[in-house]
């Protein structure tokens, strides 16, 4: 594991992500968080809005992507060759964080999600000039905030990063909806909203145990001409559900490869 991190920028997820390490139990003095404006950071955790001006061994980029020119001159004091960038900037390649940071030994894209506050978020991992050692310590930081997936092919980074890094925020749309139907249907709103979420978690959870796919658990939960068989049949006619979430992921997809070239051409 890495001995001492900055994380550079200090969003929701850089939030989320050191909430869920501190939980997993890695020290906080561990951690130093640097951001322009001051910011509240759990006990023990150095915060500066002040560039260190020594170099770390890792370093997580947490600012927006659009930002990353102006936001990466000040830490030149803080990424060495033995520094492991770590970014968080989603549409980025490491191509393009080689070339905007060239001093740092190693570059890695890290993609998490919010989930990573209580250790349940896949992290995609693509990496470039990694050592074993650099590795191994990208690893363990990644399982730190849930299970770790090192991608083969860049080229599906923004793919992954729609599916599981956006994919949280069509899963509670997709709550609300369900809650919102029924309460249209006459249900009160809470107790709507309550059963929807409760709903949801535990089929989830049954999901992440089984030993079948999600497709063959909604098959196995709906009886030939019963209620639950009649509901699919509205979401799986003409594929509406499929052909809406497909199309979900590749707006979502291709707007990481806008943001990519747009950092480029600026």
């Amino acid at each position: 594991m890495f001995e001492r991190m900055l994380i550079a920028g200090y969003g929701r997820m850089a939030s989320a992500l050191l909430e869920g390490w501190l939980a997993a139990g890695i020290p906080a003095d561990r951690f130093e968080v640097f951001n322009p404006r001051a910011k509240p950071v759990p006990p023990g955790v150095e915060f500066t809005t002040t560039v260190p001006d020594t170099p770390f061994e890792a370093v997580m980029l947490g600012f927006k992507p659009q930002m990353l020119e102006e936001a990466i001159a000040p830490l030149s004091d803080a990424i060495g060759p033995d520094t492991t960038v770590l970014s968080l900037l989603a549409g980025l390649t490491v191509a393009q964080l080689q070339q905007a940071i060239p001093a740092a030994g190693a570059h890695v894209r890290f993609m998490p999600n919010l989930a990573a506050a209580i250790g349940k978020s896949p992290v995609a991992l693509f990496g470039a000039g990694l050592t074993d050692d650099r590795r191994f310590s990208v690893k363990e930081l990644a399982e730190a905030s849930g299970t770790a997936i090192w991608l083969e092919d860049e080229g599906q980074f923004d793919l992954v990063t729609a599916l599981a890094g956006s994919g949280p925020a069509f899963v509670y749309r997709f709550i609300d909806a369900l809650a919102s139907g029924a309460s249209e249907l006459g249900l009160p709103s809470d107790q709507a909203q309550q059963l929807a979420l409760q709903m949801v978690e535990g089929a989830a959870s049954l999901a992440a145990g089984a030993d079948v796919s999600p497709a063959d658990l909604a098959d196995r939960v709906a009886s030939p001409g019963g209620m639950t068989r009649e509901g699919l049949n509205v979401l799986d006619r003409e594929r509406a559900l499929q052909r809406l979430l497909t199309d979900t992921l590749e707006a979502t997809r291709d707007r990481g490869a806008y943001l990519a070239r747009s950092s480029k051409n600026g």
